[in-house]
């Protein structure tokens, strides 16, 4: 029962946005590195940045600073002066930037059409971004003890999968570092994920450090707390 209502309060965090970060848009260039992005799963703003991700077909090293997390959380104090998230680091152009209106205009500059989505921007979106996290009753939002891996994990996911959602969770608060792999509906990348993984399925998580490979949000949940959290 109780995951049964994990995902239908999931499935209606996506529908509160109305399924926004779902599939492709317009690309661009293509970065020659990934983006390193910290935030924290159920932030608002954080959501805006992560749905432009997806629509830009973008890859990104994601951080999580989730509330109370001391891992990555100072390195965007020394870097941007606050401990304020999004926060958006882009070894392409040498930008580095706070402000999600801020940093998804500027990806659609850099490396879409020009032209973000209004659904995207201002406090609307952020509104909408707000109720989807409310549905989810704080999941993603605090730390909890955990070992940090030697290498960061892989997730192939896009924003607006419920179950994906499910998984970023988790590893956001056991603040886990991992290299995000978006492969929303249309991703030119779709044909190589599923030649790597066998299917066109989300999530699915790969740890280099112990060789797992798995699909199944509960499966990986249960994976990424047998691993990594600290009882």
């Amino acid at each position: 029962m109780q995951r049964s209502l994990d995902v239908l309060g999931s499935i209606a965090a996506t529908l509160a946005r109305g399924a926004q970060g779902m599939r492709v848009g317009r690309l661009g260039r293509r970065p020659a590195e990934p983006l390193v992005l910290y935030d924290f799963e159920s932030c608002p703003f954080c959501r805006k940045v992560r749905e432009a991700l997806t629509v830009l077909d973008l890859e990104a090293d994601v951080r999580p600073c989730p509330k109370g997390g001391r891992r990555f959380r100072p390195e965007v104090v020394t870097r941007g002066g606050k401990a304020q998230f999004p926060y958006l680091v882009d070894p392409n152009t040498g930008k580095e930037m706070y402000e999600s209106d801020a940093i998804v205009r500027t990806l659609f500059a850099e490396y879409g059409d020009g032209a973000p989505p209004a659904v995207l921007l201002g406090q609307l979106a952020a509104l909408g971004g707000a109720v989807a996290s409310g549905l989810r009753f704080g999941r993603g939002t605090r730390a909890e003890p955990s070992r940090a891996p030697a290498r960061p994990l892989e997730l192939w996911s896009f924003e607006a999968s419920p179950f994906s959602r499910i998984v970023r969770e988790k590893l956001c608060v056991l603040e886990l570092p991992y290299r995000l792999h978006n492969v929303g509906k249309g991703s030119p990348r779709r044909a190589a994920f599923v030649e790597r993984s066998g299917r066109m399925q989300v999530p699915h998580l790969e740890d280099p450090n112990t060789g797992e490979a798995l699909f199944e949000s509960a499966d990986i949940v249960a994976y990424l707390e047998r691993s990594y959290a600290v009882k």
